[in-house]
């Protein structure tokens, strides 16, 4: 009987807290993995003046109607363009009696809504924000017809001057779901919730007043529905329509960006001893303090935000996303490591807060706003949808009235009105509430204020990632300030995704508006770029000292634990040696200790490595999160490119190089390989073997630098030949020796002074044609290309590139790019369509180039692209790169040019670059 009692209330119980709750029918589909057709009629544009159908949810351009528009462009459609929906549904006849809700959860822009033909309400203006009608009394038996007309652009002013005139796509259509909600009578309209890192746990709740007497309960539970506590009860009186209750949980778990800690609060409406409705509100305990002139503190520890910027935004359906969007994207940045997203510039789906409620992130939420600004009446009305909406999810810690000029001052008061947990309010770009929050500052005049503001530095927007440059370009110099700097609380880059958007009316490609979207991290359909890695390991909360591996490494690395809540000891460590030389030797691996360094404290990590361990090439060392998420793999060289180079390269052979002159060249024979070079210049001009020709020759040009070689000589020595030039101080101070072996192999030696005291990059060029490469295959840092002021984030290794013509932000989003520089090469195979090549080198740091990705149009002039002449380069130093915002030497002291002093043009003060080149074809 007691078996049987028991499988009855798990079976009934559920059944009868189910009715209970707020009953939810879906009238369109869930996102935009889940749609549902309704009829419809677009005015203007495409496929206009028809009636037809379209899923819903979604953006209407994304369909084939309309007509695509940017936020910065001149719209011939404004106040054209409308869409007009029909949708037939029936009700449940079960929610007889019960009030009946119709809710949105975001159209664009003016949204009017009938009824079986009679008006629900008055017009709804404002795209990003959920809204309902209650439409009880509109309804009859059977079937009902749901009509909405929807304005593209707003009939009020102020709506289109914070919404729709924007550097974003700026689309149309019921982009959110619709769906219906059934509530008793006697309901809770609204529940509003403050629990604090003591334990304390507030909340004002809402209801549809009673004409009896009633009774709230509140119950917290754990995420998994365990009970914590008692239960809160509070007495309402017939007629009253609010009440406040309160209770200490002294033992809570805190939630945190690092911990995120969740419960559950049901709370009851009852009368007359029957519950009739519940609200369960998912919920996290945390306190948020502005300490003026000192910074941001979340449950008491001083934090710093390492942000992103987030459009709401999907390739092929516009502003319409999915939870499954939702999850990637959480997961993304915090795999990046970040610890916080700034809604730009408008509050997101539901669906994203739950994400970053569950895996732990910071969010900043936007009342939109954009260079322009709400009226007053239509901003309070948005403000307070806003806040219904979002004012219960932990993740949501600061509000922004407005971006870059869009703040109404009006409404600053109403934030810390309506909302129980009295957030802080900022504007983005403004030093407004003790925040200096100003974008795209250079690092210079960034720094200064750093040290010598009073206010906490947190800028909203900086490194504008515009294609290639920005994001991780200069990062690590920013942040290394933001870090040691006590005004600073971090900062948000611009922004997380390129937002290419499909033209269905253009054959489908992706459209980034020129370089106006062209500002991800990750692509549309969130493709990694190079900075995602960069950001990786600068952002990682375990900060690696650099550390030279050498015979006497004892095992011991330095770290800092840059956690703000979570010690090291809960992370866990994994090794892995590999041999870089062959594929035969198995890899050793193991685990070490993490050690115990709470947060902000430096410490040690010991690795015990096997004895042989110097017979490897590379030590690898993992970290992983106390939720076995991977934080970053650093890599440390074992291996010097002189040993590599001396296993390599072959100099013995069966017949002594011979060398004959040729008009204006020297003519070199070593086994089947002709070798031809300029006798005045000692250029390369041509490589020949048994199987044809090389096309990689005009080299060594040097850059920045003087190829001034002069006066060669050749020689015989131990069967190799020798060229040479001569040394001269005035006309011939840069050096050029040439070797070629019995083996065939050929050695370049150059010893260069770079131009001037400052240079942009410096090394030296040869010619090849791009249409005859295939790839690359290389042992070095990879494998993406690097900037001289975005050099982390890759590892060491062999890595194999295929070509490809990707440039970053635009089709194809293909990523690694092939062209560019890449770092730290010991050596270089050269695929090609005739036949391979190979060059190794014996110096340390050096870089090679491939090619040159197409120059990319910027209006200001920043983002530039520098690069040596030729077409194939080995470097010893490379150029950064600028951003939209930001010129590259304004982005702190990596990006600077080199220096190089030395005017004496003495051979022994020269830079020195040794390569050596196997073009036998094997």
């Amino acid at each position: 009987m007691k078996y049987l009692f028991h499988l009855l209330f798990f079976i009934v119980f559920p059944q009868i807290l189910s009715a209970q709750e707020t009953q939810k029918m879906y009238l369109s589909g869930t996102g935009n993995d889940h749609t549902v057709n309704w009829d419809f009629f677009c005015t203007a544009g495409r496929n206009s003046g028809k009636w037809t159908t379209i899923p819903v949810p979604s953006n209407w351009e994304m369909q084939g109607f309309g007509k695509y528009n940017y936020g910065f462009a001149k719209d011939s459609s404004r106040g054209k363009e409308k869409g007009l929906y029909k949708h037939v549904f029936q009700v449940p006849k079960t929610w007889k009696g019960k009030v009946i809700n119709l809710v949105f959860e975001g159209v664009m822009t003016d949204t009017e809504v009938k009824i079986n033909g009679q008006l629900a309400g008055e017009k709804h203006q404002g795209s990003y924000y959920a809204f309902k009608y209650d439409i009880s009394k509109l309804l009859v038996e059977g079937n009902n017809t749901l009509e909405v007309s929807v304005s593209k652009h707003s009939e009020n002013q102020s709506v289109n001057e914070a919404e729709r005139k924007g550097d974003f796509w700026i689309f149309g259509g019921i982009f959110r779901p619709v769906f219906l909600e059934a509530l008793p009578q006697e309901h809770i309209k609204r529940v509003a919730i403050n629990a604090d890192a003591s334990g304390n746990l507030k909340a004002n709740i809402f209801v549809n007043p009673s004409s009896e007497n009633a009774v709230i309960n509140a119950q917290l539970h754990t995420i998994d529905g365990r009970k914590v506590g008692q239960a809160i009860k509070a007495n309402i009186l017939a007629g009253q329509n609010t009440i406040s209750i309160e209770n200490n949980y002294p033992a809570i778990n805190l939630w945190t960006s690092e911990t995120p800690n969740l419960y559950k609060l049901v709370v009851s409406f009852i009368e007359k001893g029957k519950v009739q409705h519940i609200i369960t509100q998912q919920i996290g305990f945390r306190t948020v303090e502005v300490r003026q002139r000192d910074g941001v503190y979340v449950n008491g520890v001083k934090v710093k935000f390492k942000g992103v910027n987030r459009h709401s935004f999907w390739a092929n359906s516009g502003r319409t996303l999915s939870k499954s969007i939702s999850l990637l994207d959480v997961g993304l940045m915090k795999d990046m490591n970040m610890n916080a997203v700034r809604m730009s510039h408008y509050p997101p789906d539901d669906h994203f807060l739950t994400v970053c409620d569950s895996l732990g992130i910071f969010v900043f939420d936007e009342l939109a706003g954009w260079h322009g600004n709400y009226d007053t009446k239509t901003g309070t009305k948005l403000l307070k949808e806003l806040m219904v909406h979002d004012e219960n999810h932990p993740s949501v810690i600061f509000w922004i009235n407005g971006n870059e000029g869009g703040h109404n001052y009006e409404l600053d008061p109403i934030f810390p009105q309506e909302d129980i947990q009295k957030r802080p309010v900022i504007h983005a770009w403004e030093d407004f509430g003790g925040f200096d929050t100003q974008h795209y500052r250079d690092y210079n005049y960034g720094i200064g204020n750093y040290d010598n503001g009073h206010h906490i530095v947190m800028p909203t927007e900086f490194l504008h990632g515009m294609y290639d440059g920005g994001h991780g370009a200069g990062l690590e110099d920013y942040w290394e300030k933001m870090w040691v700097t006590p005004l600073s609380a971090g900062g948000f880059l611009w922004d997380f995704v390129d937002q290419g958007v499909v033209r269905t009316d253009k054959n489908g490609i992706l459209d980034t508006d020129g370089n106006r979207a062209a500002d991800g991290i990750v692509g549309p359909y969130r493709e990694k770029e190079g900075s995602y890695f960069t950001i990786k390991e600068v952002w990682s909360p375990i900060k690696m000292e650099a550390k030279e591996i050498t015979s006497a490494f004892d095992g011991k690395l330095n770290i800092e634990n840059r956690y703000h809540f979570t010690n090291l000891k809960n992370c866990s460590f994994t090794w892995k040696l590999k041999d870089l030389t062959t594929s035969n030797k198995i890899e050793k691996t193991g685990t070490a200790i993490a050690p115990n360094l709470k947060p902000l404290e430096k410490g040690q990590i010991s690795i015990t490595l096997p004895q042989d361990w110097q017979q490897y090439s590379v030590l690898y060392l993992t970290a992983f999160d106390a939720f076995k998420k991977e934080i970053f793999t650093w890599s440390f060289k074992i291996v010097l490119p002189q040993n590599i180079a001396k296993s390599m390269v072959k100099t013995t052979g069966e017949k002594p190089v011979q060398i004959v002159e040729k008009d204006s060249l020297f003519e070199v024979q070593s086994k089947d390989l002709t070798i031809l070079f300029n006798k005045k210049t000692g250029l390369l001009q041509g490589v020949k073997n048994a199987k044809g020709f090389i096309p990689f020759n005009n080299g060594p040009i040097v850059q920045e630098g003087a190829t001034n070689f002069q006066n060669f000589t050749h020689k015989t020595e131990n069967g190799n030949i020798i060229i040479e030039s001569t040394f001269d101080r005035k006309s011939a101070y840069n050096t050029l020796q040439w070797t070629i072996y019995p083996s065939g192999w050929v050695k370049m030696k150059v010893n260069y002074f770079p131009a001037a005291y400052l240079t942009t990059f410096f090394g030296v060029n040869f010619s090849f044609p791009e249409n005859e490469i295939k790839g690359v295959e290389y042992m070095g840092n990879g494998p993406y290309r690097v900037w001289k002021n975005r050099m982390k984030g890759n590892q060491f290794g062999v890595w194999k590139k295929d070509y490809n013509t990707t440039e970053t932000g635009e089709i194809p989003f293909v990523y690694p790019e092939f062209k560019g520089y890449h770092s730290n090469m010991y050596w270089c195979k050269f695929l090609t369509k005739s036949q391979d090549f190979t060059v190794v080198t014996e110096n340390e740091d050096v870089f090679f180039r491939l090619f040159t990705p197409a120059f990319k149009t910027d209006p200001y002039q920043n983002y530039v692209l520098n690069f040596p002449s030729g077409d194939i380069s080995f470097m010893q130093g490379i150029a950064g790169i600028g951003s939209k915002t930001n010129r590259v030497e304004n982005t702190g002291p990596m990006s600077m040019k080199h220096i190089f002093y030395d005017y004496e043009k003495e051979p022994k003060r020269a830079i020195e670059l040794v390569l050596y080149f196997d073009f036998t074809g094997k």
